[in-house]
C-alpha cells in the first residue's frame, strides 16, 4: 500500500471515535456512499452526472479493505451501473448498490439483480404530468426512474420560482396517487411508499453483519440522506461507531449540523475514500 494520503479529522467525538473503529477492524467495517451530490458532481442534465476523477477507483481501493462498500442512491439500478462503469471496474467486485432506495439491488459478486416492477401510481404520475407542466417555466424537466418520477428546475432561469410554482399542484398530485414527496437540491420526487435509504444501510447491516459491524461510514449532500443519519445515530446508540459525512452544497445546508466530517463536495469525498483506502491492509 502507498503512503497513507492526509486524512480529515471529524468534528465531533462520536465521528472521532467511528473512524478510529473503522481503522481498527476495517474487515467488518462499511462504507457506504450517496451517488449525486456525493460520488458525482451535480449537473444540469441527471443523464450526464458521471463520478468525479478518481471516485470508482477510490470505491474500489476501500473495496479491497473493509468488510462491505456500499452506494445508496433514489437513481435507477440500470443508471448507476452505466453512469458510473460499475460492471466493468475489476475492485468492486464486493460492492453493493441499492437503487431507488433500495427498491433495486445488485450485488457485484454474485451479480443478483433484484427490481420489483412499479404499481399503478408511478403510471398514473406519468400520464398526468406532461399536462400539470404545461405552463411550468422553460428548463423544467421529468426524469423518469421507473418506481418515481422526479421534476427537476435547475435548468430553469429561477429555480426557486419554478418550484414555488410548481410545489403544491405536485404535492396534490403525490396525495392523489399514493406517492411520496420527496424533495431534493432543485427537484421534487414522487415515488412510490416503501425503503428509504436508512433503511437500504439496515438491510445491509442485517444482512452482512448480524446488525452490528465495528462502524459505519456514510456519505451524503441532500436531504434524502438525513434518514441514514438518524440510522448512524440508532447505531450509535447500540454502540456501534459511526461517521456521518456531508458532502458540502451550499444549496442543502441541513447535514452540516448532523455531520460528523465535512468534506467540499465530491472532489473531498473521492480525497477522503483515497486516504481512507491507503490506511487498510491489502
Amino acid at each position: 500500500m502507498s503512503a497513507a494520503a492526509s486524512l480529515p479529522e471529524p468534528i465531533t467525538d462520536a465521528g472521532r471515535d467511528g473512524l478510529a473503529a473503522l481503522l481498527a477492524a476495517p474487515g467488518q467495517a462499511v462504507v457506504a456512499t450517496d451517488y449525486d451530490g456525493t460520488l458525482a458532481p451535480i449537473v444540469d442534465r441527471p443523464e450526464d452526472a458521471i463520478p468525479a476523477p478518481g471516485a470508482i477507483d477510490a470505491l474500489g481501493g476501500l473495496a479491497r479493505g473493509v468488510g462491505a462498500v456500499a452506494i445508496v442512491s433514489g437513481r435507477t439500478l440500470p443508471e448507476l451501473l452505466r453512469l458510473g462503469g460499475l460492471r466493468e471496474h475489476p475492485d468492486l467486485g464486493h460492492l453493493l448498490v441499492y437503487a431507488q432506495y433500495g427498491v433495486q439491488r445488485w450485488d457485484a459478486a454474485t451479480g443478483e439483480v433484484i427490481s420489483p416492477e412499479p404499481g399503478p401510481g408511478v403510471d398514473e404520475v406519468r400520464r398526468r404530468l406532461p399536462a400539470l407542466l404545461a405552463d411550468a417555466m422553460p428548463g423544467t424537466s421529468i426524469e423518469d426512474k421507473g418506481h418515481a418520477l422526479a421534476v427537476h428546475v435547475r435548468r430553469t432561469a429561477d429555480p426557486a420560482a419554478a418550484m414555488d410554482q410548481l410545489r403544491d399542484r405536485l404535492l396534490a398530485l403525490a396525495d392523489e396517487t399514493g406517492l411520496e414527496p420527496a424533495p431534493g437540491r432543485m427537484v421534487l420526487e414522487l415515488r412510490e411508499p416503501g425503503p428509504h435509504k436508512g433503511d437500504a444501510v439496515r438491510q445491509l447491516l442485517a444482512e452482512r453483519f448480524g446488525g452490528t459491524p465495528s462502524a459505519v461510514l456514510y456519505a451524503g449532500d441532500d436531504l434524502g440522506d438525513l434518514v441514514v443519519f438518524d440510522e448512524l445515530e440508532s447505531l450509535r446508540r447500540r454502540g456501534v461507531p459511526g461517521v456521518g459525512v456531508f458532502a458540502e452544497s451550499a444549496e442543502v445546508t441541513a447535514l452540516r449540523d448532523r455531520a460528523d466530517l465535512v468534506v467540499p463536495g465530491p472532489s473531498g469525498v473521492v480525497e477522503l475514500f483515497r486516504s481512507l483506502a491507503s490506511r487498510l491492509p491489502g
